[in-house]
């Protein structure tokens, strides 16, 4: 089992939303480091922080989990979408993405500066200045500490 914290803003597509639905594609991620984690790293059952990015109060708002296997984004050779990417070819795909599954809603949002303030979560690469990834790592440790704050 992996852990994972994966950013999205909630006026785009937030907690809310995955509630409601259930499952989604997390398409739309253009960033080659994050790709890689998609396409090679991330197993069913993986468990995901959701983090809201871009708002009054950015922080981890919910838990979700991989519910697939990386596959490619074909949003990327999609003239018509919004994360369409014209050196894209869907006989040998740049972008992949993941399908991901609501688990449930944290009883409080854990704010990045509550985070920030936190010595056990120091090496998160949230934390540090100028990780601007929209999915990265979380160890196990990381991922108890900020259960444990809830």
């Amino acid at each position: 089992m992996q852990y994972w914290l994966m950013k999205s803003e909630p006026d785009v597509f937030g907690i809310d939303d995955l509630q409601k639905v259930g499952i989604e594609p997390w398409d739309g991620v253009r960033n080659y480091q994050a790709r890689n984690m998609l396409r090679d790293q991330m197993q069913i059952g993986d468990q995901v922080f959701f983090y809201h990015s871009n708002c009054d109060v950015p922080g981890i708002v919910g838990i979700a989990k991989i519910a697939t296997q990386g596959y490619p984004d074909d949003t990327a050779c999609n003239p018509e979408a919004k994360y369409f990417d014209p050196k894209s070819d869907p006989q040998n795909p740049r972008w992949y993405r993941v399908d991901v599954q609501f688990v449930r809603k944290l009883t409080r949002t854990i704010s990045l500066y509550e985070m920030r303030e936190h010595a056990a979560l120091q090496d998160m690469p949230l934390v540090r200045k100028g990780c601007r990834l929209s999915i990265m790592p979380v160890s196990a440790t990381e991922w108890q500490t900020i259960l444990d704050l809830e």
